[in-house]
């Protein structure tokens, strides 16, 4: 794996909504590696490296979020991904981490995940606010858990750095109803339902 040059763990707890008190509190949790990039400033035709960074961040960063929310991997709800390529990088090198290798080792972090995980890419300098897509990890059609949450380091990612983030939930948007199906529902045999 690239070299890590720094982790954060951030839990968001939601106690109240429109006045109306949340019981048990929404919470999320993301997790975010800064990695060196090892193919920063210049044009690599095999990617197989940010590849196999990829699949051991989806193990780490998923195991520190699940032990950040303080449950087992089943209670796990949704789950996300995201990584900001610094200056010096492209897209296609935040793709080799998230796409290829991350989501199996996640999966196997929240136990199950039978749905895609969303993700989101960009290049940003440090400071920039990165967001991560969050959906129920094993129905899509769970509308209460379409949601999101944002990750910002001051110092992160430098020109030739990746930041890579994971954020698992133990719940969906606090008051979801704009209906569709519910986490109760779900079956999870297809990734949809």
């Amino acid at each position: 794996m690239t070299k890590i040059r720094k982790i954060a763990v951030n839990v968001e707890e939601t106690h109240s909504e429109a006045g109306r008190a949340i019981a048990p509190a929404t919470r999320k949790a993301v997790a975010v590696a800064v990695i060196e990039n090892p193919c920063a400033g210049r044009y690599v035709e095999d990617l197989s490296p940010l590849m196999e960074s990829g699949a051991k961040l989806g193990a780490l960063l998923g195991r520190k979020c699940v032990e950040a929310l303080g449950i087992s991997p089943d209670q796990a709800e949704s789950y996300g991904k995201s990584a900001m390529v610094g200056e010096n990088g492209e897209l296609e090198h935040a793709a080799a981490i998230l796409h290829p290798k991350l989501g199996a080792p996640l999966r196997h972090e929240v136990e199950k995940g039978a749905a895609l995980v969303p993700s989101s890419k960009k290049m940003g300098s440090p400071g920039q606010v990165l967001d991560v897509p969050l959906g129920h990890k094993d129905a899509a059609y769970v509308r209460s858990h379409f949601d999101g949450i944002e990750v910002r380091l001051n110092d992160a990612p430098r020109a030739n750095e990746i930041m890579v983030a994971v954020a698992v939930t133990d719940s969906g948007r606090p008051l979801p109803r704009v209906g569709g199906l519910t986490h109760d529902e779900a079956e999870g045999k297809d990734g949809l339902r």
